[in-house]
Protein backbone atom coordinates (compact mmCIF):
# COMPACT_ATOMS: atom_id res chain seq x y z
CA UNK A 1 0.00 0.00 0.00
CA UNK A 2 1.10 3.28 -0.93
CA UNK A 3 2.22 5.64 1.90
CA UNK A 4 0.71 9.02 1.33
CA UNK A 5 2.93 12.49 1.48
CA UNK A 6 2.95 13.80 4.90
CA UNK A 7 2.74 17.80 4.37
CA UNK A 8 3.00 20.52 7.29
CA UNK A 9 2.26 23.96 6.42
CA UNK A 10 3.39 26.89 8.61
CA UNK A 11 3.08 30.43 9.20
CA UNK A 12 6.86 31.52 10.52
CA UNK A 13 6.90 34.99 12.05
CA UNK A 14 4.85 37.71 13.20
CA UNK A 15 2.41 37.81 9.86
CA UNK A 16 -0.92 37.12 10.83
CA UNK A 17 -2.89 36.43 7.17
CA UNK A 18 -3.51 32.93 6.78
CA UNK A 19 -5.73 32.86 4.18
CA UNK A 20 -3.63 31.37 1.73
CA UNK A 21 -2.26 29.20 4.03
CA UNK A 22 -5.44 27.76 4.91
CA UNK A 23 -6.21 27.74 1.33
CA UNK A 24 -3.33 25.24 0.12
CA UNK A 25 -4.43 23.15 3.40
CA UNK A 26 -7.25 22.64 1.56
CA UNK A 27 -6.15 21.84 -1.72
CA UNK A 28 -3.21 19.99 -0.37
CA UNK A 29 -5.37 17.34 0.93
CA UNK A 30 -8.37 17.26 -2.14
CA UNK A 31 -4.70 16.65 -3.96
CA UNK A 32 -4.19 13.81 -2.11
CA UNK A 33 -1.54 14.34 0.71
CA UNK A 34 -2.13 14.57 4.76
CA UNK A 35 -1.86 17.97 5.61
CA UNK A 36 -0.76 19.43 9.34
CA UNK A 37 -1.32 23.13 9.20
CA UNK A 38 0.46 24.57 12.49
CA UNK A 39 -1.48 28.05 12.30
CA UNK A 40 -0.52 31.67 12.97
CA UNK A 41 2.87 32.99 14.20
CA UNK A 42 5.16 29.77 14.42
CA UNK A 43 9.19 30.02 15.03
CA UNK A 44 11.57 28.23 13.08
CA UNK A 45 12.04 25.79 16.43
CA UNK A 46 8.36 25.37 16.73
CA UNK A 47 8.30 24.47 13.16
CA UNK A 48 10.74 21.91 12.95
CA UNK A 49 9.81 20.39 16.22
CA UNK A 50 6.19 19.86 14.69
CA UNK A 51 7.80 18.58 11.32
CA UNK A 52 9.71 15.89 13.59
CA UNK A 53 6.93 15.02 15.85
CA UNK A 54 4.85 14.29 12.51
CA UNK A 55 7.33 12.96 10.41
CA UNK A 56 6.37 15.08 7.86
CA UNK A 57 8.07 14.90 4.18
CA UNK A 58 7.72 17.85 3.38
CA UNK A 59 7.43 21.75 5.22
CA UNK A 60 5.51 24.14 3.21
CA UNK A 61 6.41 27.96 4.38
CA UNK A 62 4.32 30.96 3.94
CA UNK A 63 5.04 34.52 4.82
CA UNK A 64 3.72 37.98 3.77
CA UNK A 65 5.71 40.40 6.54
CA UNK A 66 9.15 40.46 4.04
CA UNK A 67 10.89 38.33 6.71
CA UNK A 68 10.85 35.44 4.60
CA UNK A 69 15.05 35.65 3.69
CA UNK A 70 16.03 35.14 7.80
CA UNK A 71 12.95 32.44 8.69
CA UNK A 72 12.66 30.31 5.61
CA UNK A 73 16.45 29.39 5.78
CA UNK A 74 16.34 29.45 9.64
CA UNK A 75 13.94 26.51 9.66
CA UNK A 76 16.15 24.24 6.41
CA UNK A 77 19.23 25.29 9.04
CA UNK A 78 17.17 23.54 11.83
CA UNK A 79 16.32 20.50 10.11
CA UNK A 80 19.79 20.02 8.89
CA UNK A 81 20.78 19.97 12.76
CA UNK A 82 18.36 17.04 13.38
CA UNK A 83 19.59 15.04 10.59
CA UNK A 84 16.04 16.04 8.20
CA UNK A 85 18.02 17.45 5.48
CA UNK A 86 15.64 14.88 3.18
CA UNK A 87 12.44 16.90 3.78
CA UNK A 88 11.57 18.79 1.29
CA UNK A 89 11.27 22.52 2.11
CA UNK A 90 8.84 24.82 -0.23
CA UNK A 91 8.37 28.77 0.26
CA UNK A 92 5.33 31.09 -0.69
CA UNK A 93 3.79 34.20 -0.18
CA UNK A 94 4.80 37.80 -1.02
CA UNK A 95 8.22 37.20 -2.33
CA UNK A 96 10.17 39.32 -4.57
CA UNK A 97 11.94 38.29 -7.53
CA UNK A 98 15.11 39.09 -6.66
CA UNK A 99 15.05 37.06 -3.35
CA UNK A 100 14.69 33.61 -5.00
CA UNK A 101 17.95 33.07 -5.74
CA UNK A 102 18.89 33.12 -2.35
CA UNK A 103 16.86 30.95 -0.68
CA UNK A 104 17.08 28.59 -3.28
CA UNK A 105 20.61 28.69 -2.69
CA UNK A 106 19.72 27.91 0.84
CA UNK A 107 17.51 25.26 0.36
CA UNK A 108 14.39 26.19 -0.37
CA UNK A 109 13.37 23.86 -3.24
CA UNK A 110 9.95 25.96 -4.58
CA UNK A 111 8.74 29.30 -4.11
CA UNK A 112 5.07 29.70 -5.31
CA UNK A 113 4.00 33.40 -4.86
CA UNK A 114 0.08 34.73 -5.17
CA UNK A 115 -1.89 32.63 -7.81
CA UNK A 116 0.28 29.78 -8.21
CA UNK A 117 -2.31 27.21 -8.68
CA UNK A 118 -2.73 24.18 -6.27
CA UNK A 119 -2.05 22.02 -9.17
CA UNK A 120 1.42 23.37 -9.94
CA UNK A 121 2.11 23.14 -6.13
CA UNK A 122 1.49 19.39 -5.50
CA UNK A 123 3.24 18.18 -8.84
CA UNK A 124 6.16 19.99 -7.71
CA UNK A 125 5.97 18.23 -4.41
CA UNK A 126 5.35 14.83 -6.19
CA UNK A 127 8.23 15.19 -8.45
CA UNK A 128 10.74 16.34 -5.81
CA UNK A 129 9.97 14.78 -2.53
CA UNK A 130 12.39 11.78 -1.28
CA UNK A 131 11.15 8.49 -1.19
CA UNK A 132 11.72 7.07 2.08
CA UNK A 133 11.05 3.58 3.92
CA UNK A 134 7.70 3.58 4.97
Amino acid sequence: MARFIKVLVAKPGLDGHDRGAKVLTLGLRDEGFEVIYTGLRQSPEKIVQAALQEDVDVVGLSCLSGAHSYLFPKVVGLLKEKKRDDVLVIGGGIIPPEDVPHLQEEGIAGIFGPGSSIGKIAEFIRENVRERAA
